[in-house]
This record gives structure tokens, C-alpha cells and sequence, in this order.
């Protein structure tokens, strides 16, 4: 059986001890926090690997990415080669008041062109300076941190061993070929 106002004496006791302690304050703008390793802040552009696909663009539920591109025909290397064309990035950006931070964008692109940076002031104080262009988004690739290290106890993935198998097959015929290459040769002789 309990008393009337326990709750209240228990809720009073914690609040009792809370201002006992002595409070943690960061000072932010002084000391910079301790940010946990790969953390989200903004999103960073390695303009290089983008190949104007546009599936981050599509797969953005808030529609916040705007990509304008241009086709370039490629000259034909061989004379009996057809010209290439391809898409060249003219405007990549990304409107961060609307963006919510989902990383779709990111986890979609197969080309390794968009990553997440642990930048996190960009404030501005007009909303309409939310909107960072590909120069600003590319500044913030070099503040990507490298991804963990491999676990050298981690099971060898199927790809690189069946690649692998594949390498060892080819080298290994070309070494027989060369060996009866030597072989025949020694015999010519």
C-alpha cells in the first residue's frame, strides 16, 4: 500500500536531485562538440563521379534536388566507331529548407557521388540562401570523413573471391600457353 502523494514525493526527490548536481553546459560557439564518427550534417558532391542519372533527383521524396545537364558528343575513337554522347552537369543543387536529411539521395546514387559531411553550420538568415549550388556542395566533400577500416577478420566477400578464382583461371592458362609456347619453340629448335 502506498501513501497518498507518493508519486508527487517521488517526482519531487528527483527534481531535488537534478538541482543538486552540477549542470553540463557546452558553450557552443567557444568549444565545438564532440560529434559521433560519421554523423549527418549536409550533404557533400564529388562532381567527378556524377553522371546526371538523376535517381537521387526522382527519389527525393521532398523534390529538393534540381539538376540541369547538357549532352556532349564525344568524338569516335576509331575511325569505324560510332561518336558517343554524354550527359554533362551544368547545375546540381540542393534547396536545405526543404531537404529532410531521409539520406535517400545518398543510399540510391551508383556512382559514389553524393556523401554525408559532419557540417553542420550553414545557417543563413535568409531562407532563400538555403539553396547550395554544386560549388558549395563540392566544398563540402573534403570534409567527408574516410570510411571505417575493413574488419581484416570479416569473411572474404563472394564477388572478390569469385573474381578472384576467375583471375587465377586466366592467369593460369596464360602461363600454360606460355610454357607451350617455349615448349614448341625449344622443339622448332
Amino acid at each position: 500500500m502506498s501513501f497518498p502523494g507518493a508519486g508527487l514525493a517521488k517526482g519531487l526527490a528527483v527534481t531535488l536531485r537534478t538541482m543538486t548536481k552540477k549542470s553540463i553546459t557546452a558553450q557552443y560557439p567557444e568549444v565545438q562538440p564532440d560529434l559521433p564518427p560519421r554523423s549527418r550534417g549536409v550533404i557533400a558532391l564529388l562532381e567527378e563521379n556524377c553522371t546526371v542519372c538523376m535517381l537521387c533527383a526522382r527519389e527525393c521524396p521532398d523534390w529538393c534536388i534540381y539538376i540541369d545537364s547538357h549532352k556532349e558528343t564525344l568524338p569516335a575513337a576509331d575511325p569505324n566507331a560510332r561518336a558517343r554522347t554524354r550527359n554533362v552537369l551544368d547545375r546540381f543543387a540542393i534547396d536545405f529548407s526543404l531537404c529532410m536529411y531521409c539520406g535517400i539521395c545518398i543510399e540510391v546514387c551508383p556512382f559514389d557521388a553524393l556523401f554525408w559531411s559532419p557540417e553542420f553550420e550553414y545557417a543563413e538568415t535568409d531562407i532563400l540562401e538555403l539553396t547550395h549550388e554544386r560549388d558549395r556542395l563540392r566544398e563540402w566533400m573534403w570534409t567527408v570523413p574516410a570510411p571505417p577500416a575493413l574488419d581484416p577478420a570479416a569473411e572474404e566477400p563472394k564477388e572478390i573471391a569469385t573474381a578472384r578464382k576467375a583471375a587465377d583461371k586466366l592467369a593460369a592458362a596464360a602461363a600454360a600457353a606460355a610454357a607451350a609456347a617455349v615448349e614448341e619453340k625449344g622443339d622448332a629448335e
